[in-house]
């Protein structure tokens, strides 16, 4: 083999993944171009995150809002779905990660991805005000186009909390970042006018819930919306670890859904026989 074509096989080789991420060398590990051992103990968790994600550190004020909407979504109880996943495949016998995979793998379209369907939601209203519709004209508009599609409308009202306590106080943290001039306030002033239009489609306020409150959130920090679900994953992935981690501890063996003093309903054909040869 000739040393041209040895170059072009270690060449193909060497890109066959490219990353602008992490590059490794013997006693040498750089993030985004920073040092790792200088990274360590200079900032936190939430800035590692923005860094990975955007290439470069975020502002403190981004910094400390960033983590207070992973903060606030950490956790909502064992009857939330990837929770209770989590804890019955820790009665399995299956390892942590396991248990924690189980969990995270519950968190789709329905439960887990209201964030990212809010950012979009947002960014539908934006659209239609970059065409010249006012803040209020825009959610108006784009609120009666879904409730025409029949469609959810994600970020608002919640079946357990008549208010989301996690909405307000992370909506008080966006309008002291604005104060700050780390975010423009846009989004918060377009989730708030979603609610308003919402009100007076249903003739009733649904308050803006943490999914709402969280895409108002990452939509002024500037993530794109197909990056909301995954933020929320790295939230609830804590809340996930803790109660697998409970349950390992708590033991118990094969626990389903329900207590076996609560049935379930069968609403399937009555008893009846197998039919015979020739019937």
């Amino acid at each position: 083999m000739s040393d041209t074509t040895t170059d072009a096989a270690i060449d193909a080789a060497t890109g066959w993944w490219r990353t602008s991420i992490i590059d490794i060398h013997p006693g040498s590990i750089r993030v985004r171009g920073y040092a790792i051992e200088e990274l360590i103990g200079t900032i936190g968790f939430p800035d590692m995150i923005w860094l990975m994600l955007r290439g470069d550190l975020p502002t403190p004020a981004q910094g400390r809002l960033l983590g207070a909407a992973l903060v606030a979504a950490v956790d909502h109880g064992p009857q939330a779905p990837s929770i209770a996943t989590a804890r019955m495949a820790a009665t399995c016998g299956v390892g942590l990660n396991n248990a924690m995979a189980s969990g995270i793998n519950a968190l789709g379209d329905v439960h887990g991805g209201a964030g990212q369907q809010g950012m979009e939601l947002y960014a539908a209203v934006a659209a239609r005000m970059a065409a010249g519709a006012s803040p209020a004209e825009a959610a108006d508009r784009e609120i009666a186009a879904r409730l025409e599609r029949r469609e959810h409308i994600p970020g608002f009202g919640h079946r357990f909390h008549p208010v989301d306590p996690r909405a307000g106080r992370l909506l008080a943290l966006v309008e002291e970042a604005r104060g700050e001039g780390a975010v423009t306030g846009e989004a918060a002033a377009i989730g708030r006018a979603v609610e308003d239009a919402l009100a007076a489609r249903k003739g009733r306020r649904l308050p803006m819930n943490i999914d709402g409150a969280t895409a108002v959130v990452f939509a002024e920090l500037g993530f794109p919306a197909g990056l909301g679900r995954g933020l929320f994953v790295l939230s609830r992935s804590v809340g996930i670890l803790s109660h697998a981690w409970e349950q390992s501890q708590q033991g118990g063996r094969i626990k389903g859904p329900m207590p076996p003093s609560i049935p379930y309903r069968y609403d399937g054909a009555a008893p009846r026989p197998v039919p015979g040869d020739g019937a």
